[in-house]
């Protein structure tokens, strides 16, 4: 392990071994309050969350668990929706919890769904800046390109520090200030390298098979949960318009931050905070539209 990987895996929280595999696991907050299992995105791990959970921590039970892949937890498969649900249902009975709100940002939200899918305990589910699919996803036209094994392998480990920043930038509304956010840009640099390279094919190839198989509007269907989705105006990625659509129809509410781009939880964890615990105080059952 690399010194930046060493850094970037130092743990705020608890190891816990579920599945013959050791989960990194971090708890806020009172341990009888409702909880809430907050899953990252894509390049990201349990800090995404830092400047949301102060903000939920003095009410409710905060749990954040970096997926398999990624941040503490580590870990070369189980990237996919089975892996990442199969592992997250095991975490939350381990831990004991019932009546759980999910919220998965971005990638996160795959992984959302699929603990919902998989474990009674979950009873509420938030969906942040998450298309169901990736029919209408914007990335660089080069994107396909740098998930080849050898070359994904090469810029998770070596790209110049500037060219991941930009990359990273790409989740923030345009013009984002991103000095001084919570977590650093530094921080988010030592996610990105800590990351299993192997990720890269699982989220730009395997993710987008998958989804326009089964998208996750059609699983919110399914699951049949009170549902939020939030998501930014100003998000480069997905458009917020086609997304609403698609998910109201499935029957979940929508929220829309005008000032944020595909990441609220960094850009505006206040207004995002303020999003969901008016959900969670008075969660509605789903109502899908042609049932």
């Amino acid at each position: 392990m690399t010194s930046t990987e060493s850094k970037a895996r130092a743990q705020i929280g608890d190891l816990i071994t579920v599945q013959g595999r050791r989960v990194h696991v971090r708890q806020d907050g009172p341990y009888d309050g409702k909880p809430v299992l907050l899953l990252h995105g894509f390049e990201g791990s349990v800090h995404w969350w830092d400047a949301v959970t102060p903000l939920l921590a003095d009410t409710y039970r905060v749990i954040r668990v970096d997926l398999l892949g990624f941040g503490c937890t580590g870990g070369e498969a189980g990237f996919g929706q089975d892996g990442q649900g199969s592992m997250l249902a095991a975490v939350l009975a381990e831990l004991g919890v019932a009546k759980v709100a999910v919220c998965g940002h971005s990638w996160g939200a795959d992984a959302a769904l699929a603990v919902a899918a998989r474990s009674p305990r979950i009873t509420e589910i938030i969906i942040l800046d998450q298309a169901p699919d990736l029919s209408y996803l914007h990335v660089p036209a080069i994107t396909p390109v740098l998930t080849l094994g050898p070359i994904a392998r090469f810029i998770q480990r070596f790209a110049p520090e500037t060219m991941v920043r930009q990359a990273l930038r790409e989740g923030f509304a345009p013009g984002f200030n991103t000095s001084g956010i919570v977590p650093s840009m530094r921080q988010m640099i030592q996610d990105h390298r800590a990351m299993s390279w192997r990720a890269y094919r699982e989220v730009s190839t395997v993710r987008r098979r998958a989804l326009a198989a089964d998208p996750l509007d059609r699983q919110l269907r399914r699951l049949a949960l009170p549902t939020l989705v939030i998501h930014g105006r100003l998000d480069s990625m997905y458009d917020w318009a086609i997304t609403r659509d698609r998910y109201t129809t499935a029957g979940a509410r929508f929220e829309l931050i005008d000032t944020a781009g595909h990441s609220p939880n960094v850009e505006t964890p206040q207004r995002f905070t303020e999003i969901l615990r008016e959900f969670l105080v008075a969660p509605t059952a789903p109502t899908p539209i042609g049932d």
